[in-house]
């Protein structure tokens, strides 16, 4: 199950984190954030202990989204290190999803 990082476990949870973190900011009123949400589910059982796939939702985390510039939903981060080293930004298919990850791990 993808994880739920907030405001408050961000830090711990994704920049401390020495593996690839993908992030998918979205809200429940947002239809494409619902229509990708059983894609990052499939995603985060994929690859369970490689990479850490989660969630934040925008309207209960407003610094995260302040922080990092999201405008517009979905938007997934990928963070390595501590820093964005790419991003997507609307629903998009699985394999765009995958090409990310790969390209990353």
């Amino acid at each position: 199950m993808a994880l739920e990082f907030t405001d408050a476990n961000f830090q711990n949870e994704v920049l401390a984190s020495d593996k690839l973190s993908v992030i998918d900011f979205w809200a429940e009123w947002c239809g494409p954030c619902r229509a990708i949400g059983p894609v990052i589910e499939e995603l985060s059982k994929e690859y369970d202990g490689k990479v850490k796939i989660g969630k934040v939702n925008v309207d209960n985390n407003p610094q995260l989204s302040i922080n990092y510039g999201i405008t517009s939903i979905p938007a997934i981060l990928f963070v390595k290190n501590g820093q964005v080293v790419d991003k997507l930004v609307g629903a998009q298919p699985k394999a765009n999803f995958v090409k990310k990850i790969e390209a990353h791990i």
